[in-house]
């Protein structure tokens, strides 16, 4: 019962957060179409854009500093941490979808070049890219470096679960150390590209798999470091640390996500091509 003081869910108050979560949604999709229609929106698009984009940032840190609060005041029970998981486990999902539709772009153009022959001559890639990535070089030194960052979460987590904060610190930070490798170098492979974002199929599809995978990269990096934050307050107990494990969970989707786009798009999407 609601009234209760020994029931195992925790009952929210009422909340202006959502309302605003909602409200700031509807404002950067509605400013991202009119800032795309400048024909009949005129200039105010981007006004309404950035107005929705700064809502949606401020609820986002707003509920989660709230979300933080409540964990710390001990309203997350078992049963409201299995709650918690099922939404994190929805959202990786969703992202996977997400991901989903890249790969099928990029099939799609890559087994069936002859349905837009005048654009790619009939090949992929198409006859506008004169070279493509080593696979072997700067991408394989990625996935190292993903594969090890993989190494270092599961070390922090392990640590964690066994009481070893100073464990959990240092892998912590070898694996946002990492991420942040791992972007550095992505950033250095685009500004010597051999080929540019448009103009033809495959470069279109190679960047934007590889360029939302690399924001994934940045949005992960950010999380882990909220959570090494949170461990230099005294935060996560062995028992009571679903903030990290989630981090810990998605930073594992991107390491996979980034092994399909290595094997994929990198090694298969260019094989038999020249390289740069």
């Amino acid at each position: 019962m609601a009234g209760s003081k020994n029931h195992d869910f925790h009952i929210l108050d009422p909340d202006y957060l959502p309302f605003m979560a909602s409200m700031s949604a509807v404002l950067m999709t509605s400013g991202g179409v009119m800032f795309m229609h400048p024909d009949w929106a005129g200039s105010s698009g981007k006004f309404v854009l950035l107005l929705g984009f700064m809502g949606v940032i401020a609820s986002m840190f707003l509920w989660w500093t709230k979300v933080v609060r409540e964990a710390k005041q001990g309203h997350h029970t078992p049963v409201v941490q299995l709650h918690l998981r099922y939404g994190m486990i929805t959202f990786i999902a969703s992202e996977v979808m997400f991901f989903v539709g890249w790969f099928w772009a990029f099939f799609d153009f890559s087994l069936f070049p002859n349905a837009l022959s005048e654009v790619t001559g009939g090949q992929f890639p198409s006859k506008a890219i004169e070279a493509v990535m080593n696979p072997f070089d700067l991408p394989l030194l990625n996935t190292l470096i993903l594969l090890c960052s993989g190494t270092t979460v599961t070390w922090a987590h392990h640590s964690l679960i066994h009481g070893d904060r100073d464990g959990l610190k240092k892998g912590l930070w070898a694996t946002i150390l990492l991420g942040v490798l791992f972007s550095s170098i992505q950033a250095y492979e685009y500004a010597h590209a051999p080929f540019d974002f448009g103009g033809n199929t495959y470069s279109s599809a190679f960047y934007m798999a590889t360029g939302f995978h690399g924001f994934h990269v940045l949005v992960g990096t950010i999380f882990l470091a909220v959570c090494l934050k949170r461990a230099y307050n005294g935060d996560f107990t062995p028992k009571q640390h679903f903030g990290f494990e989630a981090a810990a969970w998605y930073w594992h989707f991107v390491d996979v996500v980034w092994l399909f786009l290595f094997v994929a798009v990198y090694v298969w999407g260019g094989w038999g091509y020249a390289v740069h």
